[in-house]
This record gives C-alpha cells, structure tokens and sequence, in this order.
C-alpha cells in the first residue's frame, strides 16, 4: 500500500456510495495495489467513516471482482494470474469486436466529435500524470464507442471485464512511455471512426489492447521491463 494523502469523502451522497467510489479510486490510482491487504481500521481513519460503510463497499467490490475476501485474513486487492489475465482479454477481444462492429455505423458527427473530445481528456490527464482521473477518462473513451453498440448486456459484460484487471490499469500508466503509446493508439483509434472504417477499428483496439496485456503480463511474470509487442 502505497503512501497517499488523506481521503476526501463526497458528503452529498450516501457513506457507501462514497466511500465506494473513493475505494475504487484509491485502487485505480494505484495507492491499493494488486496483493495488498485492505486493512479496514486504517481506510477507515483514512475515509474519516466508521467501518459498516466501508465493509459493505468492500461486498460491493467483491462482487465485481476487484477484490477477494480470504477466511480469517480478510480483504485482498485482486491478483491476476498470467492466464487469468489472458482468459479476460480473449473475452474483452470478442466482445469489443461485436461492440464495435455495431457501433460505427451508428455514429454520427455529434458523437465522433464527442469521442475525441473523451480521447482530449484521457490527453490531458496523461499529461499531469493524473492516474486516477486518466484511467476514468480512459474508460469514458472506450465506453462511448462500446455504448454506441446499443447493446447494454454486453456492455455490461464488457465493464465487468474491465473491472477485473482495473488495479494494473495505473501500473500500465504509471510508465510515461505507456501513456504516450495511449495517446498516439487512441488517436488512430478516432482516425478510423471519422473514417467510418470499422476493420480498423477493430485492429486499432486490439493492437491497444496488445501492448497493454504485454506490459500487464510481464509485471506478472516478474520481469522488470516488458517486451514491446509486435
């Protein structure tokens, strides 16, 4: 667990709901890093809130699978294995593809203009070094393409599999090198939908998608550097 400043609570919503959210932004930004123990006293003095809003959010995260809960020990941040990893990302190639395929003839200049103002924002973001509000607007931009499909159970299950592997998303970003590669991939990505070229796309995402399962894999693995992908 990470060093971080004390937690800021959102009082206009309810203790579970914020304390949720702040969860889950501590794990994206990488304060909760994959592995680590969610020792509940601390998050609690850290949040300023008793320990009930926090045990439910920590059911709630449990569910989507971003954490585990061991007998006796408590709460884990969720640790992919290698092939765990390649099991959601073979899933997310599927899924994405259909997604995809249904949503750029749908597109029109109102949302193409829309996406790449998500893509200025994941920019932005990558430029402060702002993990947490990159990894958001990261997800923005490729849910507004996924949404696009007008399909909302597999976008459902497309955000299930992104909830999976979110705790490597501020490993992956963390790297200057990778946030750069983001934004050169996201601008071919708005490039093929302007050109209502939906193979590209499709190729497009799955060489993002290449680079992010590689770096993600190697951290696995153990090594120190990650191999670029072809």
């Amino acid at each position: 667990m990470n060093a971080a400043p004390q937690a800021t609570l959102d009082t206009d919503v309810p203790a579970t709901v914020s304390v949720l959210a702040t969860l889950r932004a501590d794990v994206v930004s990488g304060y909760l890093r994959p592995g680590d123990q969610v020792v509940q006293e601390r998050l609690a003095e850290r949040y300023g809130v008793s320990r009930a809003p926090l045990r439910e959010a920590l059911r709630l995260l449990e569910s989507e699978g971003q954490v585990i809960h061991e007998p006796n020990r408590g709460y884990f941040v969720t640790q992919l294995s290698v092939s765990d990893l390649q099991e959601v990302y073979r899933l997310r190639a599927l899924l994405e593809a259909e997604a995809i395929t249904e949503a750029v003839p749908r597109l029109s200049p109102a949302d193409l203009d829309a996406i790449a103002a998500l893509a200025a924002d994941v920019q932005d973001a990558s430029w402060q070094a702002d993990l947490a509000r990159l990894t958001d607007a990261n997800r923005n931009f490729h849910f507004a393409i996924f949404e696009a499909s007008g399909m909302p159970r597999l976008v459902r299950l497309l955000r299930q599999l992104w909830d999976a592997t979110d705790a490597y998303r501020a490993v992956y970003f963390d790297d200057a090198v990778n946030r750069d590669r983001v934004e050169h991939e996201h601008d071919v990505i708005v490039g093929a939908l302007r050109a209502g070229d939906c193979a590209g796309v499709i190729e497009a995402h799955a060489a993002h998608r290449a680079n992010s399962a590689t770096t993600v894999s190697a951290l696995l693995n153990g090594r120190s550097r990650p191999a670029e992908t072809a």
